[in-house]
C-alpha cells in the first residue's frame, strides 16, 4: 500500500457548519465519478446533522440516487431495527426514502455472530469490487466518512484491539467495544478503510477536544492511524478544536 498523502485539518464554526461542509465534499466525490460511485458512512451520532442535510430537497436532488451506493464503517451487533444499529439512523433519516433498496448494503446481524457477519461483509465488499486484493490505483470507496471516540477509536477499531493490526481481512468482528454500548462489533479494517478517494473526519463539540489534543500530539490511537490512500480531511468545529488549531 502507497504512503498516505498528507492530512488537511479544517476548522469551521459548529455542527451546523460542520454538516454543511461535509454534504459539500460528499457531493463533490459523487460528482467526480461520473460511474458507479460508493461511500462509506460513519455510526455513532456524530453525522446526524450531516444526514439530515442529506435528506434536505437542497442535496437529495443534487445526489445521483441511481448511481450511488451506500455502506457503512462499521456495525453493532444488534438487530436491524434496534436502536443502537448505525445502519438504521442513516435509513430512517435519508437512505430509506432516496436510495434504491439494493444500493443500500448494511452489515449483516441477522448471523450467528461477528465473525460471520465479517465474512458475509468482506464478500460483498469483494463482490462489489470485483477484487479479493486493492488495487491502490482504484480505491473501492469515492469518500469514507469516519469520527473520533473518546478513547481516539475510529470506527470499531479500538486502542490495542487484535483488529487494529489486521492487514489481510477487509471486515472483522470485535467481541467486545472498548466503549458504550458494550455490544460485540464489526468493523472494516484498515486497510479496507484506506481504500478511498477521500476519508472524512467528522469532529464536534467540547467534549471531543481532549482527544483531539491527544490526536494533534500524534499519539497511536486508531484515529492516527487510519489515512486514506488518497486524501485525508479532519473537519473540525471550533469548540473541538478549541485554541489547538488555527480558526479555533
Amino acid at each position: 500500500m502507497p504512503s498516505p498523502a498528507p492530512v488537511s485539518w479544517i476548522v469551521v464554526a459548529d455542527p451546523a457548519a460542520l454538516a454543511l461542509a461535509a454534504a459539500q465534499r460528499l457531493l463533490a466525490r459523487i460528482d467526480a465519478n461520473a460511474g458507479r460511485a460508493a461511500i462509506g458512512l460513519a455510526g455513532g451520532s456524530s453525522p446526524k446533522q450531516l444526514y439530515q442535510l442529506l435528506a434536505s430537497d437542497a442535496y437529495s436532488k443534487r445526489i445521483p440516487w441511481d448511481r450511488v451506493h451506500w455502506f457503512i464503517g462499521d456495525e453493532r451487533f444488534v438487530p436491524a431495527g434496534d436502536a443502537r444499529n448505525n445502519m438504521l439512523m442513516a435509513r430512517e433519516i435519508f437512505l430509506g426514502r432516496f436510495a434504491p433498496r439494493d444500493h443500500i448494503h448494511p452489515i449483516p446481524t441477522d448471523v450467528a455472530d461477528p465473525d460471520e457477519s465479517a465474512n458475509r461483509y468482506e464478500r460483498e465488499l469483494k463482490s462489489f469490487y470485483g477484487a479479493d486484493d486493492f488495487d491502490p490505483a482504484r480505491p473501492l470507496f469515492d469518500l469514507v466518512l469516519v469520527g473520533v471516540g473518546p478513547d481516539g477509536h475510529t470506527a470499531s477499531l479500538f486502542p490495542n484491539y487484535p483488529a487494529i493490526a489486521e492487514t489481510n481481512r477487509w471486515v472483522v468482528g470485535v467481541p467486545k467495544a472498548h466503549v458504550e454500548p458494550f455490544v460485540p462489533r464489526v468493523t472494516l479494517t484498515l486497510p479496507a478503510l484506506a481504500s478511498c478517494h477521500e476519508m472524512l473526519f467528522e469532529i464536534a463539540g467540547e467534549e471531543k477536544h481532549a482527544i483531539l489534543t491527544r490526536l494533534l500530539a500524534g499519539e497511536n490511537l486508531p484515529a492516527n492511524r487510519a489515512r486514506s490512500i488518497g486524501k485525508t480531511v479532519f473537519l473540525v468545529d471550533r469548540a473541538a478544536a478549541g485554541g489547538d488549531l488555527r480558526g479555533g
